[in-house]
């Protein structure tokens, strides 16, 4: 909701792949995951790439 309120898209298939691309590179990104120990998803990969 956050996303599509601020836009117009042409088609359907240009919503999807705006919502997807919103998702995977920005939500995701700073949302805490209470799975991880409430820590953002890019926190945790760059401690288990140090592993």
């Amino acid at each position: 909701n956050e996303r599509v309120s601020r836009v117009t898209y042409l088609t359907r298939e240009a919503a999807r792949q705006d919502i997807t691309r919103y998702i995977e590179f920005w939500y995701n990104r700073k949302r805490l995951h209470s799975a991880v120990g409430y820590r953002p998803p890019r926190e945790v990969h760059a401690e288990y790439a140090k592993l």
